[in-house]
């Protein structure tokens, strides 16, 4: 089976220690290595202001997390966690392989048309415009009726 990739994003209470988001962090990693995924890496965003209320709170604090596995069961597990753990207000897991594939076959076709045909040169200007001079008289007027 291939592997893929997966976004984490989960937003703990903005008033929740630094020590319990890394304690949620450490949970996640250990859940993840003991289901055979791999977490490339881990980003804390620190305390930002969401867009709307979330539980009655207008802040948080995000953790982004990238993590490959060839099991789906992993992010089952992992959400399943972010679910029970009481610091964690929201969360959210997108699986990017798809995505990834989708844009790779659409480069591989441009280049590949490019090189086909080849691209088209624009002549360079010279001093002459195709624009007709300027006067600096003015314009007749038409007679009235």
């Amino acid at each position: 089976m291939d592997e893929r990739q997966y976004d984490l994003i989960f937003i703990c209470r903005p008033d929740t220690p630094e020590a319990d988001i890394d304690k949620v962090i450490a949970t996640l990693e250990s859940t993840a290595a003991e289901k055979g995924a791999k977490i490339e890496s881990t980003a804390k965003w620190g305390r930002k202001r969401m867009a709307y209320r979330v539980q009655k709170l207008r802040e948080g604090y995000f953790v982004y997390m990238v993590l490959k596995s060839s099991h789906g069961e992993v992010v089952k597990e992992l959400e399943r966690r972010l679910k029970v753990a009481d610091p964690v207000i929201k969360y959210l897991t997108v699986r990017l392989d798809e995505e990834l594939k989708r844009q790779e076959k659409l480069k591989r076709h441009r280049d590949k048309r490019a090189a086909r045909r080849p691209r088209k040169t624009v002549p360079a200007l010279t001093g002459a415009t195709s624009m007709p001079p300027v006067s600096s008289e003015p314009a007749p007027v038409p007679p009235s009726a």
